[in-house]
């Protein structure tokens, strides 16, 4: 197996293609931006891998060097990785010293969003000498959860970074950045693939073809998201017909935002059909009957008001009761 083989294998294709564009360009600061579910993650991941290669290549990392193999393990001396508290765990990054401490004594509860304390840290990170003589990299996911003092925290060392350290931010939701912060990044806009594109990639991940039909369409043409999503696969196509018979037990063991995300994906297809259009998240055939104008559009409005608290620690039975009982009776309007 090639070494750019290799480097590339866990990569999706439309991954592949940005990795080169990128790496083929000068900078010291990245902003990777787009819709969630396109990959700006495995992007962000794989440009610092390159980076800091042993044996680089136009197209990547090598992927068996010392550095690639140190990044594999989250364990490189020359990479800071800055995310809440809450997706290090989920990635398996391990929190600092001081941190898992303050959790672990119960000083504090994880966080999520990206610490002042830990923007700090970075930036004293980036001002020490490189420990293997190949720079150093700070990865920033999901960047839109710096809060404004974080950010400050960082801005003068993205416009003027100290000695060979490169900066790639990812987010979902550019729009939430800093003005200041977009400013000091070259920009790049993620790529959609192709439906077909897609529909492989999801299949080579171990994906039925009828799954990755309907994942796709649920996630909205996102393949990461897609990909997430398939614990729900089986029971995506009977939600509209369940909600609007009140039935809660459709959403067991499901989190309240994949609960708020999946009644926004109702409603707007809801509406889609009712004004002629062709709905994007489910088949027509799927949707309820129901539904007046008004009813539609309040709900729709009360789903974005959720969506501000749904992290919140509700609890989540009532919550799901409260939501539910919302959309029964949205979709059951008369027209």
């Amino acid at each position: 197996m090639s070494a750019t083989t290799n480097a590339a294998a866990g990569l999706a294709p439309w991954i592949t293609t940005q990795l080169q564009t990128l790496l083929a360009q000068r900078g010291h600061a990245w902003l990777l931006a787009g819709p969630s579910g396109l990959g700006q993650y495995a992007l962000a991941l794989a440009l610092v891998r390159a980076w800091l290669c042993d044996q680089p290549t136009p197209q990547g990392a090598c992927g068996y060097c010392t550095s690639c193999h140190a990044i594999d393990v989250h364990a490189h001396a020359d990479l800071c990785v800055l995310m809440p508290e809450t997706v290090l765990q989920e990635q398996g990054w391990p929190l600092s010293e001081k941190a898992q401490s303050e959790i672990d004594s119960k000083k504090r509860k994880i966080s999520r969003e990206i610490r002042v304390d830990a923007m700090r840290d970075a930036v004293e990170f980036s001002q020490r000498t490189s420990a293997r003589g190949r720079g150093k990299a700070v990865l920033v996911f999901p960047a839109e959860r710096m809060n404004v003092y974080t950010a400050n925290a960082l801005l003068k060392t993205l416009e003027e970074p100290p000695g060979d350290v490169k900066f790639v931010l990812a987010t979902d939701a550019a729009h939430q950045l800093l003005p200041t912060i977009r400013s000091r990044c070259l920009g790049h806009t993620m790529i959609w693939p192709q439906r077909d594109e897609a529909l492989r990639w999801l299949q080579e991940q171990g994906v039925t073809v009828a799954q990755a039909a309907v994942l796709l369409r649920a996630a909205g043409g996102r393949p990461s998201d897609a990909l997430r999503m398939l614990p729900v696969c089986d029971s995506w196509r009977h939600l509209p017909l369940a909600v609007s018979r009140g039935d809660v037990s459709v959403f067991k063991d499901w989190t309240p935002a994949l609960v708020v995300d999946a009644l926004h994906k109702i409603c707007h297809d809801q509406l889609a059909v009712k004004a002629g259009s062709t709905p994007r998240f489910f088949e027509s055939a799927d949707l309820a009957a129901g539904g007046s104008w008004a009813s539609l559009t309040a709900w729709a409005k009360a789903l974005s008001a959720s969506m501000q608290t749904v992290e919140h620690p509700f609890n989540a039975g009532l919550l799901h009761e409260a939501l539910v009982s919302q959309a029964q009776i949205a979709l059951n309007s008369k027209p």
